[in-house]
């Protein structure tokens, strides 16, 4: 990304040259995502199609500055004597002609490739080691946002004050690089969201699952389609099953599929069989996994605790695309139902890159991607870009980047104890009570 984006940046000066752009995010892809779904510009425009791929990127990575200093900071325009600048309808109308799919089409292209990238460097006895997870988004609240994605509903018969997307990833969990997503409306469930992603599963995996997903059809279809693809998943409190063989804590269980869910899809099995693994964590809590991973002589108790474990570090990345990319902003800044699809695709796309960039930087200094500070290298990469773009450092680009790779090495987590206090989710704080007065009810 950073060779690529460097080079078109430092040399902004003139028309840029897509042809410049290389390892990561080549220009081919951008050219055939705009080609393939139709929204290639057929006029010259200083915001042509191309330019307008990589502003809905670069939103994602400062989403503290407006629209328009994204344009014109890091000169995304093309050159114009008789404009210097380019005005915010002018951009928005660009936005509007590019629309979602070229994003997504360039999103899903981009992520297979990258994480698929150093894989064999990161594998667990053989097996490349996958998250699949859910979160949610808010959207700015008008009539066809809310139409469209709906919002959570309460007990009591309230909805929430604004729309909400609903989405489901798959990780790899050494590099946290997003390999693929699913997301639309909030009252469509996980479970139909995560079907969608069973494919994009690689053959020769080990796929971690929260225990919401802890469903025959996920899991029989993820084993059944693919080669050599594994799950691991949590036991629910009520779930039953009948053991065939081993001992307490480490068992061969089969479960029956209900007829709800065979009704569902006629190919499931009437049972199926999983390895039931108990596990004590270091607060002496005890939890059953689930796995498909039968040979205990390969795959021991405490390595299917380990990988278990590995699964919380994940989560992470929606703190970081949600908190720190994001800037701790509760609602996206797009207010279309195309622009909000186009802003979460270009979103995905910044983060892979910034990930992708650190598991570079990880592999040349021997360690793990996840030791590298995500907020540090992530203001890195944004001060980089900006620097380059003003500076107009044509030249210097290989120092700039060498500088760049050197400065993400360095940026090391510090090692900390582990947590003292288990997971808890905490009840909001309530806001103070209103004091009416009765003049204001006249």
């Amino acid at each position: 990304m950073l060779d690529d984006t460097l080079h078109f940046l430092a040399n902004a000066i003139e028309a840029p040259n897509w042809r410049r752009l290389g390892e990561h995010l080549p220009y081919e892809w951008v050219a055939e995502a705009v080609e393939y779904t139709g929204k290639a510009s057929v006029r010259h425009r200083r915001l042509p199609a191309e330019q307008v791929v990589w502003l809905v990127i670069a939103l994602a990575l400062y989403r503290h500055q407006s629209i328009g200093e994204v344009v014109d900071e890091l000169d995304l325009a093309l050159l114009d004597a008789d404009t210097p600048f380019v005005c915010k309808s002018a951009v928005a109308q660009a936005r509007q002609r590019l629309g979602a799919e070229p994003l997504h089409w360039l999103f899903i292209t981009a992520a297979h490739a990258w994480s698929a990238q150093d894989a064999k460097h990161c594998l667990f006895k053989g097996l490349s080691l996958f998250a699949m997870d859910g979160t949610t988004l808010r959207t700015a609240d008008n009539p066809d946002t809310r139409a469209h994605f709906g919002a959570q509903g309460y007990a009591s018969g309230a909805v929430a004050s604004y729309p909400q997307v609903r989405g489901v990833t798959l990780t790899s969990i050494p590099s946290h690089i997003i390999a693929d997503a699913a997301f639309g409306p909030y009252g469509i469930n996980e479970m139909l969201y995560a079907k969608t992603l069973l494919e994009q599963v690689p053959d020769d995996s080990l796929t971690v699952f929260d225990k919401g997903f802890l469903a025959a059809e996920i899991l029989c279809q993820l084993t059944a389609k693919g080669s050599n693809r594994h799950f691991l998943i949590p036991a629910k409190s009520n779930s039953k099953w009948e053991v065939l063989s081993g001992t307490a804590d480490d068992a061969i269980v089969q479960m029956r599929v209900s007829q709800q869910a065979r009704a569902k899809c006629p190919e499931l099995p009437p049972f199926w069989q999983a390895r039931a693994v108990t596990v004590i964590d270091s607060n002496a809590r005890k939890r059953i996994l689930l796995t498909s991973l039968t040979d205990r002589r390969r795959f021991k108790a405490a390595d299917i605790a380990a990988c278990y474990a590995r699964r919380w570090q994940v989560e992470t990345s929606y703190r970081e695309l949600k908190q720190t990319m994001l800037g701790t902003a509760l609602t996206l800044r797009s207010r279309t139902i195309e622009g909000v699809y186009q802003e979460i695709w270009g979103a995905l796309i910044a983060y892979n890159l910034i990930r992708l960039e650190m598991s570079k930087a990880a592999l040349a200094a021997n360690s793990e991607p996840t030791a590298i500070s995500f907020v540090r290298a992530f203001h890195a990469i944004q001060y980089e870009l900006h620097w380059a773009a003003v500076t107009k450092a044509q030249g210097k680009l290989p120092a700039l980047l060498q500088r760049l790779r050197q400065r993400l090495i360095d940026l090391h987590n510090e090692q900390r104890p582990g947590g003292s206090h288990d997971r808890a989710v905490k009840a909001l704080p309530q806001r103070y009570a209103v004091k009416v007065l009765k003049r204001d009810l006249n």
